[in-house]
């Protein structure tokens, strides 16, 4: 891109020097379409009340200087062109610098849509106010996810033809990364967001888990599309480097701290090598059955080498008896006799020999008895000795 021009060079042959070119008063920006790279957008920004522009062009046809697509808006100071796999799809953020509404400090955005067929223009039906924080197309190129508005943002997915297709819901996410398969969506809040991440399903529209990275810098899935790792690098932060790697389903895989961290990336390779996510989910299952097999059947044979025990009753606890039926069965208190009446026994004892079976004779009392029986034998033999004589 040069100034009010684009210039169109031979890839294979660069001495051939510029092959073609178009002009383009006022050109800021310039996205080539890249699988395959038969079409390019340019964008001019808006001057003197005409508005800005999208304008799309075909590469083999740039000396006719004829768009194959446009569109015109206003609130525009810069823009964020981005292509779709298959090149026929362009979405376009617009960002104006200033909010005239006064919703938000860093301005207003807005995000639209064009194809390279001309069937399609005009601005993504967005179901929330506020900016546009992050908008990704998947790898196939035939969807897109786009996170919005003011916080909680919210997550929508669209088809090629900007229907809705899916709601995520709502939460304080800023970033999308798509697996490089294009089934699993990571919906993320990173940088002054507080690290929350939801793992989506996009093809069973079903959420396979959560977690959460803090203080994360830089995020990407691997190769294989089965992890994903998150990075927190200086000189973006200088405290708490290191990485964590989670799975497909948000649970952490690994962690590893440094004193200081500047780059890290997954090695480079194909994401076609690699299976597609289901098979590798079955392989495990059918893994983990083996195992699992072999477990019960290990289990099995112990049991059988094992020597039967007899098992031995157990005593019957008593019967609950109640604490009115424990009192009746104990024995009675005798009955409170007052100290008179054991004095009036004690004294008819003494006077006329009366005992009472149920109560024990004092010392006193046999005592006495003794002494009367002696003096009763004495009078006895007093008696008949006068007899005798």
């Amino acid at each position: 891109m040069a100034t009010n021009e684009i210039h169109v060079f031979d890839p294979e042959n660069f001495a051939k020097g510029i092959v073609n070119k178009i002009r383009l008063p006022g050109i800021a920006g310039f996205q080539l379409a890249t699988a395959p790279p038969t079409y390019f957008a340019a964008y001019i920004p808006e001057s003197k009340g005409i508005p800005a522009s999208i304008q799309i062009f075909k590469r083999e046809d740039v000396g006719q200087a004829q768009p194959v697509a446009r569109r015109s808006f206003f609130k525009c100071s810069n823009v964020q062109l981005i292509w779709n796999h298959g090149s026929t799809g362009l979405l376009v953020i617009a960002q104006s610098d200033v909010d005239k509404s006064n919703q938000s400090y860093y301005g207003e955005s807005r995000l639209h849509y064009l194809t390279t067929d001309g069937s399609h223009e005009g601005l993504v039906p967005l179901r929330k106010e506020g900016p546009v924080h992050d908008v990704k197309w998947s790898p196939s190129g035939t969807e897109f996810a786009v996170v919005y508005g003011f916080m909680p943002a919210r997550a929508t997915l669209f088809d090629k033809k900007c229907n809705p297709l899916f709601d995520f819901g709502t939460g304080p996410y800023n970033t999308l990364r798509w697996n490089p398969h294009g089934k699993l969506l990571c919906i993320a809040g990173f940088g002054n967001l507080p690290g929350g991440m939801a793992f989506w399903d996009c093809s069973a529209k079903k959420l396979l888990g959560s977690s959460k990275a803090e203080w994360s810098v830089t995020s990407e899935w691997s190769p294989d599309g089965r992890y994903f790792m998150t990075a927190t690098t200086a000189p973006r932060l200088q405290v708490d480097n290191g990485i964590k790697i989670f799975s497909y389903n948000g649970s952490l895989y690994f962690k590893k701290m440094f004193d200081k961290l500047y780059q890290v990336e997954w090695r480079p390779a194909e994401s076609t090598i690699y299976g597609d996510l289901p098979e590798l989910v079955e392989q495990v299952k059918e893994n983990l059955r083996i195992e699992r097999t072999n477990e019960t059947t290990n289990a099995a044979s112990k049991t059988s080498n094992q020597v039967p025990k007899i098992a031995v009753a157990a005593p019957k606890p008593a019967a609950y008896q109640p604490p009115h039926a424990k009192t009746a069965s104990a024995p009675k208190p005798a009955s409170y006799r007052p100290p008179h009446a054991k004095s009036n026994i004690a004294v008819n004892a003494q006077l006329f020999g009366e005992t009472n079976s149920s109560q024990e004779i004092s010392k006193n009392a046999l005592k006495n008895k003794k002494k009367r029986e002696k003096q009763r034998e004495k009078k006895a033999e007093e008696a008949a000795s006068v007899n005798t004589s």
